[in-house]
């Protein structure tokens, strides 16, 4: 078979094009003119390898990974290193967010083999796909106790060569280890509130005291943790799981990992301190993120996390928006080949932008100084609240604060000037729903109109774009117009559960109908009829070397997780038994994972205290936007009731009352709208006004019995 690489010239350098080049993932582009015979994962590549008896060379990675990036220069742009991969190897690149199954299997399988993971993950695989060896970075001559990658190739071409039956030994151990890790056996252990009293006892074991978050450096914003802590305050009055998710909350506020100018949080800090970055901003981070900060205010009421949320979600309608409506993946780390250099600033900059006596007063309170925290230059962050540094300067908090907002424009102004790290512009399908979910909480948790108008452009381009016409199933990627690759678990699961947060925001019976009929969907094609669960793959699905599950948090929640609430949910709100069954089987599967390591798994927590909450529900009758049915929406999310439904329809509305049984047989007091709350299928006095909702919620809110098993 011939190469489909090409050579043209730009001067006097010649410029390769191989198979990427036709590729709509900005990753797979980044590698478009490397002197490597790539192909992207697919059958032409696997017929190659089987019809040749050739080794693959797969490599994965994502846009935004600086290591990727540095083993692309160092090896994969190096014609020399080039030849001995084309000449031994069929190559094959992946983006790991395009392709999560084949993430995930070959990630589980350098972790067995190696004791640790990361990106870029290079695998070497016999032609059926099973790997043989496996590893992340490869330097190009030996460093880090490391052999030069070009001695790898050599090497392990020799060793497929010459000794067959060890390549062969060690490629069925990993298929073996493969399929064992999608056989979870189902607990018969009851659920029970004592596996939340110790998720947060393993949580509190774990806390930082001094710098917030949990374990050591680096250190990851623990965003699904932090809204378990908020609901089991919420359930058991523990002062010490508010007292943890706010010391946190505030310490990533303040630190270099937030982007103090600009809003959005970086991936994750390399300190304990939340000072010192990795700068890439991923769109699920700042999408759970924005939400948790929009839950603390919800309980606290503090102006602080208003503020964060709503600069976050500025961030994302700036640059991570699309014209179309969908939301873009990520921004690199790295700018013209440094990373964070688009961030950092030197004293002199800012001396020269703000003029000296601004200066002193910004750098008191963002800790700019002539050495700097950052090789040589300064992360912005806060020490000191405004108050204190105010006092220190002998000013007033109100002269600090005008200075601060003042000089925040100048910096990011100029800021703007800069060249701008790189964006993964691709749409992904889950990472959106992810985003969806939260404008449309923060639409209703703020008050904010816009945010939820925003929602709903999101949702009508991702079920216009991302979903085949032909079967109603949905697609993972987006770009360029054009949609592909078949959708997987976290797809329909996070998709379903930003529509659910959606119908919350505007209670438009399109959206409830569009979650069931994912939901539909899920069951049927990726249900494990035989342990329970669901697999990350559909049924339809192309044939793999396993087929994985997917059961644990990673950056995102667990699929099965969020399939789990997502099922709760609509059997709850719906009065379905068949959702409810299936959502409780996960849970039921998952419990000893749960007692055994809560810190995996604490998007599955938050399912399993709405399961154990007593039921919940408050029906409106009115229409949604009618004033007095929105004075009583205020009211209802002013207070935070995370295990409560609520629906809304008018007297007249058949469907939504012939659909949602808490709507069914209720009526208006008096003509105007009314609200009935029910807990545990007892129903307080139908009220229509906000004060008188007010008392009811606020009896309601601490009322937390459980769910008996």
């Amino acid at each position: 078979m011939t190469s489909q690489r090409t050579v043209q010239h730009v001067g006097s350098e010649p410029l390769f094009s191989n198979r990427l080049s036709s590729e709509t993932s900005p990753y797979l582009r980044q590698h478009a003119h490397n002197p490597v015979d790539w192909y992207p994962w697919g059958e032409e590549a696997l017929t190659r390898a089987r019809d040749e008896n050739k080794p693959i060379l797969l490599s994965i990675g994502y846009s935004t990974c600086h290591w990727c990036h540095v083993m692309a220069h160092e090896s994969f742009e190096d014609p020399d290193t080039a030849a001995l991969m084309n000449r031994h190897f069929i190559n094959i690149k992946v983006d790991r967010e395009e392709r999560p199954d084949l993430d995930a299997i070959y990630m589980d399988a350098v972790q067995a083999m190696t004791g640790s993971g990361g990106w870029p993950m290079t695998l070497f695989l016999a032609p059926d796909g099973v790997p043989f060896y496996a590893g992340t970075y490869f330097p190009p001559a030996p460093r880090y106790g490391m052999p030069s990658f070009r001695q790898l190739l050599l090497n392990l071409a020799a060793a497929y060569q010459r000794r067959p039956q060890d390549i062969q030994r060690n490629a069925e151990q990993i298929r073996q280890m493969l399929r064992q890790a999608t056989l979870v056996q189902p607990s018969s252990a009851a659920l029970t509130p004592q596996v939340l009293d110790h998720a947060y006892q393993d949580l509190a074991a774990r806390f930082d005291t001094r710098d917030a978050g949990f374990g050591q450096a680096p250190k990851f914003p623990p965003s699904m943790a932090l809204e378990f802590l908020l609901r089991y305050h919420a359930r058991s009055g523990q002062p010490n799981a508010l007292a943890m998710a706010e010391q946190t909350l505030e310490h990533m506020a303040r630190g270099g990992i937030y982007d103090q100018l600009g809003g959005g949080f970086h991936r994750y800090a390399t300190d304990d301190h939340w000072l010192v970055p990795h700068f890439e901003k991923m769109l699920y981070d700042n999408a759970q993120l924005a939400r948790v900060y929009a839950l603390a205010f919800q309980i606290t009421g503090k102006p602080l996390y208003r503020q964060i949320t709503e600069e976050i979600l500025a961030y994302v309608l700036r640059e991570m928006t699309s014209p179309e409506g969908g939301f873009y993946t990520a921004q690199d780390a790295d700018s013209e080949g440094e990373e964070g250099k688009f961030f950092v600033w030197t004293q002199a900059e800012v001396r020269d932008l703000l003029g000296q006596k601004d200066a002193e007063l910004f750098g008191r309170y963002y800790d700019v100084t002539a050495r700097g925290n950052f090789e040589m230059t300064n992360i912005l962050h806060v020490e000191k609240p405004l108050a204190v540094v105010a006092s220190q300067a002998g000013i007033t908090p109100e002269h600090l604060a005008a200075v601060i907002e003042r000089g925040r424009a100048q910096l990011f102004a100029a800021r703007q000037q800069r060249v701008a790290p790189g964006l993964d512009d691709k749409v992904l399908t889950s990472w959106n729903g992810l985003m969806l979910a939260t404008f449309a909480d923060a639409a209703r948790i703020l008050g904010r109109d816009d945010y939820r108008q925003v929602a709903l452009a999101a949702a009508t381009f991702l079920l216009s774009r991302l979903r085949d016409p032909q079967n109603g199933r949905l697609l993972r990627t987006y770009r360029d117009g054009q949609a592909k690759l078949s959708a997987y678990l976290e797809d329909y699961a996070l998709l379903a559960e930003g529509l659910l947060a959606l119908y919350q925001a505007t209670f438009d019976l399109r959206w409830l109908h569009e979650a069931q009929t994912l939901a539909d969907l899920m069951l049927q094609h990726f249900w494990d009829a035989d342990l329970g669960a669901f697999f990350s793959t559909s049924d339809d699905h192309e044939t793999l070397i396993a087929r994985p599950k997917e059961v644990v948090d990673n950056a995102m929640p667990s699929a099965n997780a969020s399939a789990a609430g997502v099922l709760l949910h609509l059997g709850r709100l719906l009065g379905h038994e068949t959702y409810e069954r299936h959502g409780v089987a996960v849970l039921q599967l998952l419990h000893e994972g749960m007692m055994q390591a809560p810190g995996a798994f604490s998007r599955l927590l938050c399912v399993l205290d709405s399961y154990l909450a007593p039921p919940a529900e408050i029906a409106i009758i009115g229409a949604a936007s009618a004033p007095d049915t929105q004075a009583l929406l205020t009211e209802v999310w002013r207070t935070y009731l995370p295990n409560t439904l609520v629906a809304v329809a008018p007297a007249d509305d058949r469907a939504a009352r012939a659909l949602i049984p808490m709507l069914a047989g209720r009526d208006q007091v008096g003509g105007q709208a009314t609200a009935y709350v029910c807990e545990n299928h007892t129903c307080q006095l139908p009220v229509n006004t906000a004060s008188a909702l007010r008392q009811q919620l606020t009896r309601q809110a601490p009322a937390r019995k459980e769910r008996q098993p």
